[in-house]
């Protein structure tokens, strides 16, 4: 039982496996190189699937104009291509939309590694593909080793050629099949030479520089490497699902360390090699360090950013820490992440400049604390130099005002120290050079604080020191004042510096949690969706200071602008307008593939927006679009947006969810309210309509002669049934107005007593059985309201006195005016009401519990009462009579008339017998 619950999947894994049912299959035709006959190859497989049935089309093929796979694509159906026009020129790429349309079941896709035409959806064909297989559609494509991502500077160091085009090992590892495409190298040379690979003088070219046969062999044992590396995780997978013992490696992490180095590449693809040798997961790690010397200009950031993406297309995790020792926050990730082993490169340094600054290699390796550390030996020292290069050219031009301040305060001093060169010492007139340099490296930094130590030291040499007038030095004790000027100046410049960057990296950091905090503590307690969508848009657009926009799914399925900021509009709130159709084109298929999409990125880079999909449980609840146009993202930005979108993401399906959840209430009460509704009037409309049958079907019976006496009981019978059905009907009318918002006031004059009279007479006999008294006040102002809306109020009140009174108890029927509003009441002599039924008396439906099964009703004729009389602006209660029974009092108001004291509620429980309205 215990092996059973071991070999259940994880709800991940079943998800995956659910999603991976959903794909299409993808097949790669792999080979060392070009004209191995991978697309011949790919073309007869797909004539035989063709035979069996299966709907082929080709997406793709390059033919190279070689005549045998000229003649494999005849009998293949081809899906046109797209046109797009680029520099003048109109050029054709493979039509995603038109295979998308038509859905084969399986399509034929040439060079995986192709790079589009700009304009087209995705920048790179391998995102092409992506798109067809989680549409459903499989597909069969050729890929030459060099291309994989992994093994680039591999190939780069075999061949002595960057190749350019690259597909991430993360895409192909997903491929459900890899067919290797092997022939000799030397019938791949023949086919050179024959012209079958390339033309005449292409192949020549290729001969002399990429096709020797060295590269030929070593590029077939990556091939040939690559391949067995697949069917061994075949191997392990399927020894794994069907329970074979093995030995299995333990896990572990491969941790490289990132930087704006463009060496960085190399490591984090050698890390990556070296993880999947060890079938474990790898990590990429990014020190941001405030005691850079240079402080990082544009070109390092998008470096950085292109190395971290790179490793996220290798399959890597993204850490990014900050801290001043870049060798410290790496074990405190290596410790926290389980890391066994730590990629580092070794640039080329001097060994001065090693000795000055330290190896951060020898710090690595005496901190590893068991971890193993591989280094790597930088083999592109240009690049490392550009590098370096590239941080002193992004240093931003020193301004010329700290400069001119420097130098002005150099000159006040010297002016100073000129006039009491008498009075002043030396040592004093050195001090006092001191002050500028301070000052000037606490406010300007570095270099205005080396300039100003220069000029301080000229002055003081030319002016102050032996032999005056000249820059020579009689005592070489001055040589330590001039050397303490440039110490200090490069000491405290470089230490404010690195304050200064370590103040606005933490700014930065508080500024990202602030946001976060602020925009979570903004929509914590907001349900509303709107609501919601317009908070998430303001706040992103300030924080920005961008357009922002956010489309919400329809009933229909389709999206449709939700909410919209515009950053130069007072308020920030625009129109709500559609989105251009281009715009909305792609909003709709970040929408449909939960990717993100637009500017900034590979998919559809031409738009003006950059579009985040709102992911909850790998379901896309929204699209988030923020206009980029030509501006640069920061990486920091960038992740700041994905963790806005998060949250928005958690906060709008949590709005659904309660709007679900209101709606499913809505409905439960309804199917309750239904209930109860059919139950009661069920009973109330069976028991008079059996009483008028029976009564009716007594009268036409022609076989008995009844008296005048017993006919007249009969029709009595009728009669008041017919009235008892009349009431029901009038209630279940006016619950109906009153629910569908129907119900209009016509408002007249009224004088209670008429009221008060009419209601007595509407009850008919139904009062015969009960004392009936009245005490209506003289001098009654009329009312302002719906005379035939207050009758029913009083009928109903009455109605409900006699059904929960006894046989010859009183009933009392009270009306008096107090302040601006007239009280009338209906006093019954019944068992009162409980003190819990007293808060749901006038709910609708609700019956009293100690006389819900004696006393016949519907439970509507109170709530209706509550109704009315809050339509008129007024209110009412119910109260229990302390000598017995209950009270049911409703004030509505009239203009002020008289000093009468105002009658509160609380009063009613002080009063004794019948309301007594200030008489």
């Amino acid at each position: 039982m215990k092996k059973e619950e071991e070999r259940r999947p994880d709800p991940e894994e079943l998800l995956q496996r659910i999603h991976k049912e959903h794909q299409g299959k993808l097949t790669i035709f792999l080979g060392a190189a070009a004209g191995v006959g991978k697309t011949y190859t790919m073309l007869e497989a797909a004539h035989d699937r063709l035979a069996e049935g299966v709907r082929v089309a080709i997406g793709w093929v390059e033919t190279h104009g070689r005549a045998e796979t000229e003649k494999l694509v005849i009998g293949l159906p081809r899906i046109a291509p797209t046109i797009l026009e680029y520099r003048g020129k109109k050029l054709t790429e493979m039509g995603i939309d038109a295979i998308l349309e038509q859905k084969p079941e399986l399509v034929l896709v040439d060079e995986l590694a192709h790079t589009n035409v700009k304009g087209s959806r995705h920048v790179r064909r391998f995102q092409d593909v992506e798109e067809l297989l989680n549409a459903g559609i499989d597909v069969y494509t050729t890929l030459n080793i060099q291309h994989i991502e992994s093994l680039n500077d591999v190939v780069a160091q075999i061949t002595g050629i960057i190749v350019r085009e690259t597909v991430p090992d993360s895409f192909v590892e997903q491929a459900d099949n890899i067919q290797l495409i092997d022939i000799p190298p030397e019938d791949l040379i023949k086919r050179l030479k024959d012209g079958k690979v390339y033309i005449s003088g292409q192949a020549q070219q290729a001969l002399k520089s990429f096709f020797r046969p060295g590269n030929i062999n070593a590029l077939r044992e990556l091939a040939l490497r690559f391949t067995a590396s697949r069917v061994d995780q075949d191997m392990a997978e399927y020894m794994r699902k069907n329970h074979i013992d093995g030995p299995w490696p333990a896990a572990g992490r491969v941790m490289v360390c990132v930087s704006a180095s463009p060496f960085s590449a190399q490591l984090i693809r050698a890390a990556q090699r070296l993880a999947k040798g060890l079938r474990a997961d790898f990590l990429a790690v990014y020190v941001d360090t405030p005691s850079r010397r240079f402080p990082m200009g544009e070109k390092e950031r998008d470096r950085v950013w292109r190395n971290l993406n790179l490793a996220e297309e290798l399959g890597g995790k993204i850490v990014t820490v900050a801290g001043n020792d870049i060798v410290e926050e790496m074990m405190n990730v290596a410790r926290n992440e389980n890391v066994t082993a730590v990629v580092i490169g070794k640039p080329r340094h001097s060994r001065l400049r090693e000795f000055w600054h330290g190896s951060l290699v020898d710090k690595l390796l005496r901190k590893s604390e068991g971890i193993n550390v591989y280094v790597i030996q930088s083999k592109a020292e240009a690049e490392t130099h550009s590098a370096i290069s590239t941080a002193r050219n992004d240093v931003p031009a020193i301004a010329w005002l700290p400069i001119a301040g420097g130098l002005v305060m150099t000159s006040v001093v010297t002016a100073i120290s000129w006039v009491g060169r008498e009075q002043l010492e030396q040592v004093n007139i050195a001090l006092l050079y001191l002050l500028p340099i301070l000052f000037t490296a606490v406010r300007w930094g570095r270099w205005p604080s080396y300039i100003t130590a220069l000029a301080s030291v000229l002055a003081f040499d030319f002016l102050f020191t032996p032999p005056l007038l000249t820059f020579n030095v009689s005592d070489i004790r001055y040589l330590w004042s001039f050397t303490i000027f440039l110490v200090i100046s490069f000491v405290v410049g470089g230490r404010t510096e690195m304050l200064k960057k370590e103040v606005r990296l933490t700014r930065q950091r508080e500024t990202s949690v602030r946001t976060l905090y602020d925009f979570s503590s903004q929509i914590a307690a907001i349900i509303d969706v709107n609501q919601i969508a317009w908070t998430f848009v303001r706040h992103t657009g300030v924080a920005l200071g961008r357009n922002t926009v956010l489309l919400l799914p329809e009933e229909q399925g389709s999206l449709k602008v939700e909410a919209q900021y515009e950053a130069n509009i007072p308020e920030g709130r625009g129109s709500q307008a559609e989105l251009p159709a281009a715009e909305h084109a792609v909003a709709n298929w970040v929408w449909v593939n939960g990717q993100v999409a637009g500017r900034s990125t590979e998919t559809l880079p031409g738009a003006e927006f950059l579009f985040v999909p709102l992911t909850v449980d790998r379901r896309t609840v929204g699209v988030f679009g923020i206009e980029l146009g030509q501006q640069k993202m920061t990486q920091e930005e960038r992740q700041l947006i994905y963790a806005w979108a998060g949250l928005a993401a958690i906060a709008v399906e949590r709005g659904k969810l309660t709007e679900a959840a209101r709606q499913a209430a809505l409905l439960k009460e309804s199917d309750q309210l239904r209930t109860a509704l059919f139950n009661s009037v069920s009973h109330e409309l069976r028991t008079p309509l059996a009483e008028i049958s029976a009564a009716i079907a007594t009268l036409l019976d022609s076989s008995t002669q009844y008296s005048a006496e017993i006919r007249q009981e009969l029709l009595e019978t009728v009669k008041s049934s017919a009235t008892r059905m009349e009431r029901v009907v009038a209630n279940l009318l006016n619950t109906a107005r009153l629910e569908s918002g129907m119900l209009q006031l016509k408002i007249d004059w009224c004088d209670v007593e008429d009221i008060v009279g009419t209601a007595i007479r509407r009850m008919g006999e139904t009062t015969h059985n009960h004392i009936l008294r009245t005490r209506i006040a003289p001098d009654l102002p009329l009312l302002r309201a719906d005379c035939v809306l207050l009758e029913h109020v009083v009928v109903n009140l009455l109605d409900n006195a006699i059904k929960y009174s006894p046989p010859g108890t009183e009933l009392t029927i009270a009306a008096e005016q107090s302040g601006s509003e007239i009280f009338v009441s209906v006093e019954d002599n019944g068992c009162g009401i409980s003190l819990q039924d007293l808060a749901k008396i006038f709910d609708k439906f609700y019956r009293a519990s100690q006389q819900a099964v004696q006393v016949a009703g519907t439970g509507l004729g109170l709530s209706i009462c509550k109704s009315i009389i809050e339509a008129h602006q007024g209110r009412i209660w119910a109260k229990n009579n302390p000598g017995g029974g209950a009270i049911f009092v409703f004030a509505v108001p009239v203009p002020a008339n008289g000093s009468r004291s105002v009658i509160k509620e609380s009063e009613w429980d002080d009063r004794k017998g019948t309301p007594n309205f200030g008489g």
